[in-house]
């Protein structure tokens, strides 16, 4: 049987990894699910983007659909869906270069930002308004203000969380995935 050389082409092999992928941020997120905002997922993308390329862009969104099945669907459901994406976006621009320094400054800039680019859909909200409440796009960008500056505590976290996580684990991990890569390559 020839060999497929169409890179695109999902194989078997690629359906096995995506699945361990998920699995592995799922028990990861799981596993931290009682400590505010310290988290391995930003960890994750990162590190599946950079050894592993487009096939996260399989991972993201069965990710995010496991999680909404798991906690509800609502409004952090829908910020799920351009964070993540846009977080492995910016790990494959930065892939050719796959840097400990680059990595880290991500992953901790990522954190410290999580708040304000999940505030976005309460621009829309606060803009349409309910109640006693005039709505209008003032009123929208004040209620995403006010989101986001409640949770710059949650931020500083997250981002401190996120930067002591890839500090620890980013050597010991790439190590493990080059690897694995090795390993999948020769077969």
């Amino acid at each position: 049987m020839k060999k497929s050389t169409n890179k695109n082409k999902i194989t078997a092999k690629d359906i096995a990894l995506i699945g361990m992928m998920i699995a592995v941020i799922e028990v990861s997120k799981f596993a931290l699910a009682q400590v505010p905002n310290v988290e391995l997922t930003t960890f994750w993308i990162i590190m599946f983007t950079l050894y592993l390329g487009n096939r996260i862009f399989y991972v993201i969104p069965a990710f995010i659909l496991i999680e909404g099945a798991v906690y509800g669907f609502n409004v952090w459901w829908v910020m799920y869906l351009y964070a993540w994406p846009l977080l492995a976006v910016c790990a494959m621009m930065m892939r050719k270069k796959n840097t400990y320094f680059g990595c880290t400054i991500l992953s901790g800039v990522f954190g410290l930002l999580f708040g304000f680019l999940c505030s976005i859909p309460y621009i829309f909200i606060g803009a349409f308004g309910m109640g006693e409440y005039e709505g209008g796009l003032m009123n929208g960008f004040r209620t995403a203000f006010t989101w986001w500056v409640a949770g710059i505590p949650f931020d500083l976290i997250h981002g401190i969380g996120n930067l002591v996580i890839m500090l620890v684990l980013y050597y010991p991990v790439t190590k493990a995935m080059h690897m694995a890569n090795k390993i999948v390559e020769k077969e």
